[in-house]
């Protein structure tokens, strides 16, 4: 090889290794105006059942056994001793066995029992699968938040959103592939925005913010300059940020912050667009309880509206927040979180979500949404079926229900079962990896080969467990 060829000229082997990496900048604007990116499409092998996910999430740990895993028994032993071993709880304060405050009653033409705390869901309940075996490995609520969202019980990992905006890409045109909607002052639950986290991949797939009935709904959404001082601005910067990457010989990091700054700037004329609801008839809002006279019925209909908004812009993963119910008893992140007078906390929380969740499912279903937009309502964690003092109950990791619609599931299914007082599960036990195998599935993607090479080692969003629940598949 001449290593004194002119300054002008380069080696073969320079050439390849500048060009190659500079590929990434180079099919940046593929990257703009066309945001269909398959990252990780050897992950594909087979037709998806389901483009979207709606992911309602019920932060503080819903009780299993007052709302989807009715259990007589409670009712006949009500103030009796537990007559089995009681595990370690999170306050350790136990009581005796505790009758739900709710009557259950059978729905649809599959019968499946329903508590009174949801009687708009209880109408769609024949498009549902009640997993009523889920567990937990951990007992506490940031933990058990991250665990559901990442597998991993701690912070640093990508959110299940975030796993599949990169196994699929996005296929909104102006909107990002992973949005958490927020409203009415809802909070982040505990273990914070890193619940949403794009983790160790590429940053373009963290989750991004939208608070649906604020003026603002993102931050700096509306620009102080001109779109052709920023359109200039922005050509500048991934100038700039081309060259930086060809010096350093590629850096996926600048990459996705470019491919960021395009995002952002298209936002500026979507998420205003997304959150003018004008157009929607009075009967859609009605459908999702926005007429309520009850401010936290209203702002989750509010978003469960432009959940429904989101995924018919093209959006992979949406996840829903719910909002602090000061009369609810528990904690402010963990709103079902009723470690004392849970009769009247979740109440109110079911009223909160009951019907925008209900009218959910009711107007994609009408759209023709249903099949194509995969619905999970799940929370970390269940409750005990013995008392907490006297009218709360403590965390249950050990057997608690969750369910899903749409998106290929089996509608009107029931599966797995946990004990005659709901406390530990009997039959069909399943897991968080699970729960994600399942819905990777559904996408049309392996979890096992949903991969991203990360300290030398190819990690998952399953980890090194995970089984499909074909039981409750279509």
């Amino acid at each position: 090889m001449n290593d004194k060829l002119p300054q002008h000229l380069i080696t073969r082997r320079q050439m390849l290794a500048q060009c190659s990496t500079g590929f990434g900048a180079l099919a940046l604007s593929g990257l703009v105006s066309s945001p269909k990116v398959a990252a990780a499409s050897i992950a594909a092998n087979h037709m998806p059942k389901a483009k979207h996910v709606i992911f309602c999430y019920m932060s503080g740990g819903v009780s299993h056994v007052d709302t989807f895993d009715p259990k007589p028994r409670l009712a006949k032993e009500h103030g009796k001793p537990m007559p089995v071993k009681v595990e370690r709880t999170q306050f350790n304060n136990n009581g005796n066995i505790f009758a739900s405050p709710w009557d259950f009653k059978q729905h649809g033409e599959s019968g499946i029992p329903v508590s009174s705390l949801f009687p708009h869901v209880a109408e769609s309940v024949d498009e549902l699968a009640v997993v009523r075996s889920m567990t937990s490995s951990v007992n506490e609520h940031a933990q058990g938040n991250y665990f559901m969202h990442t597998g991993i019980p701690f912070m640093g990992h990508p959110s299940a959103g975030a796993w599949v905006n990169y196994g699929l890409g996005s296929d909104a045109e102006n909107l990002p592939g992973f949005v958490v909607l927020r409203s009415g002052g809802s909070n982040v639950p505990h273990g914070g925005v890193g619940l949403y986290s794009n983790g160790y991949l590429p940053a373009q797939h963290q989750g991004a913010m939208i608070y649906g009935d604020s003026p603002r709904p993102v931050q700096h959404i509306r620009p102080l300059e001109t779109l052709r001082t920023q359109r200039e601005r922005l050509n500048t910067i991934k100038s700039l940020d081309e060259m930086f990457v060809k010096s350093i010989e590629g850096h996926s990091e600048v990459e996705a912050a470019i491919d960021n700054y395009e995002t952002a700037f298209r936002m500026q004329a979507a998420v205003p667009e997304l959150c003018e609801i004008k157009g929607e008839t009075e009967a859609t809002k009605k459908l999702y309880g926005m007429d309520s006279t009850n401010g936290v019925t209203a702002a989750y209909g509010h978003q469960c509206l432009l959940a429904r908004r989101l995924v018919e812009r093209g959006v992979r993963f949406v996840e829903l927040t719910c909002l602090p119910e000061k009369m609810g008893g528990g904690q402010s992140p963990n709103p079902w979180d009723q470690h004392g007078n849970i009769k009247s906390g979740h109440e109110n929380m079911a009223r909160q979500v009951d019907q925008p969740i209900g009218g959910l499912l009711k107007d994609l279903k009408s759209r023709g949404l249903l099949d194509e937009t995969l619905v999970i309502w799940a929370g970390e964690f269940g409750r005990t079926p013995f008392s907490q003092g006297g009218n709360g109950r403590d965390h249950n990791p050990y057997g608690f229900s969750i369910w899903m619609a749409g998106g290929g599931i089996k509608g009107g299914t029931i599966y797995g079962a946990t004990d005659e007082y709901g406390y530990h599960v009997t039959e069909n036990k399943t897991t968080v990896y699970d729960l994600w195998a399942t819905v990777l599935h559904q996408m049309g993607l392996d979890h096992k080969r949903l991969t991203y090479r990360h300290g030398g080692r190819d990690l998952r969003l399953t980890d090194v467990h995970g089984n499909v629940l074909h039981d409750i598949l279509a």
